[in-house]
């Protein structure tokens, strides 16, 4: 089995982008962040801060990035929309005058 943080963050954010993992996943991590139990336990000196950080770094930078992108998009519709003249086109046939 080829294990790498690589492959556990490229599963991470593909899920946490599908909507409809997407709030399983949030919470899964917010209650991993809050349970003392987890991978390595907080009472050991640097590693058990280390894995919390990780996980919640991960989730903040993610979640912000479909926040800009979602943004994006809808200020992106919102101009599209104040600026689409297609409706009010008009065909007109051209004929040359001598």
């Amino acid at each position: 089995m080829n294990f790498s943080i690589q492959s556990v963050y490229g599963w991470y954010r593909n899920t946490l982008r599908n909507p409809k993992y997407r709030w399983w996943i949030i919470l899964g991590t917010a209650l991993y962040f809050l349970m003392p139990f987890d991978i390595a336990p907080d009472f050991l000196p640097i590693v058990g801060q280390l894995d919390d950080v990780f996980l919640l770094t991960l989730l903040v930078s993610e979640v912000s990035q479909m926040a800009i992108e979602g943004y994006k998009t809808r200020k992106g519709k919102s101009t599209a929309n104040a600026t689409d003249t297609t409706g009010s086109t008009v065909d007109v046939d051209a004929v040359s005058v001598k």
